[in-house]
């Protein structure tokens, strides 16, 4: 659990986290998709933010101490269709594809889960130190609670991505490759098919920090924040990030949408690319349902 100790009426800053100042932002962005926008004023309180993604390490110390089960390893519980526990795996498809079926990528794995992330005979060898993934919403609350933290607002989660920068596209500036140098985990090549380098996540910090001293808030994983998801970006589905319904009615459905309660993710992620996508920026968000678990979605936590 983070206390955080009281030094002169201040908190002191808990192990592992980073203390982001409270301030008004231009939250969104014009120049790229409609859900971003208006850009609109916001102000938020100061806070404590991870440093970084919660890794594999962190979350399996978690459920060493509670016995937590996941819901990619608990079989659906009624009313849900059965299914087989399992998660949402990336699988590269042989060649280009039209991006507006998202099933040609996305398959449901049984036997995928945290432990597992690419399927039963994957293991977290050598992933220690990546962030954990195949989390729902419920999975990355019930270790916030545990750790003594919460998940971020989305408008934390934007203000802390921009690292005090004004209006930038990415949390380093403007230029997605300053000076030819990749500044985070994503994709770079042609989705979903071919890619100049290894899919799949990166250790947590292997890219520069960004002006508050934050690792990973854009690329690697998506992160769960606390925000519900309003209806009219619920049944948005026309972007390669969402994962296909759990139930299997058709994303963005009304179906789809009645059927759970959605939050707001942020960050893009390694699956993430200038041509299908381009969500590897502090305005960039998309809805997932609270059930959905996934090969690129994870979290983090603050402390207020």
């Amino acid at each position: 659990m983070t206390e955080g100790l009281e030094i002169h009426g201040v908190r002191a800053v808990p192990d592992g986290m980073v203390w982001v100042p409270g301030g008004t932002f231009a939250m969104g962005s014009e120049n790229f998709h409609p859900e971003e926008r208006p850009v609109r004023p916001v102000s938020v309180a100061g806070f404590f933010m991870d440093i970084r993604p919660v890794t594999n390490a962190e979350y399996a110390a978690f459920v060493l101490a509670t016995g937590h089960v996941t819901a990619s390893e608990r079989p659906s519980a009624p009313p849900a269709p059965p299914r087989i526990p399992g998660s949402y795996v990336f699988r590269p498809t042989d060649g280009p594809v039209p991006l507006d079926d998202r099933n040609r990528w996305w398959t449901y794995v049984p036997g995928a889960d945290w432990r597992h992330p690419q399927g039963p005979a994957s293991s977290l060898e050598d992933r220690a130190d990546h962030p954990v993934t195949h989390v729902t919403y419920t999975d990355a609350t019930a270790y916030s609670a545990w750790a003594g933290k919460q998940l971020p607002t989305e408008a934390e989660w934007e203000f802390a991505a921009r690292g005090g920068l004004a209006g930038t596209a990415y949390p380093w500036g403007d230029e997605l490759a300053p000076h030819g140098r990749r500044m985070a985990n994503t994709w770079h090549g042609d989705f979903p098919w071919r890619r100049a380098a290894p899919h799949g996540t990166s250790p947590v910090g292997a890219y520069d920090r960004n002006g508050l001293g934050l690792h990973d808030m854009v690329g690697n994983v998506w992160e769960w924040t606390s925000d519900p998801a309003a209806a009219e970006l619920a049944a948005r589905s026309a972007h390669p990030c969402r994962v296909p319904d759990a139930d299997g009615a058709a994303e963005g459905s009304r179906s789809a949408v009645a059927r759970h309660a959605h939050r707001v993710v942020k960050g893009g992620s390694h699956l993430c690319a200038p041509r299908s996508c381009h969500h590897f920026r502090p305005a960039a968000r998309l809805a997932e349902a609270e059930t959905t678990a996934a090969c690129h979605l994870g979290f983090r936590c603050v402390s207020r």
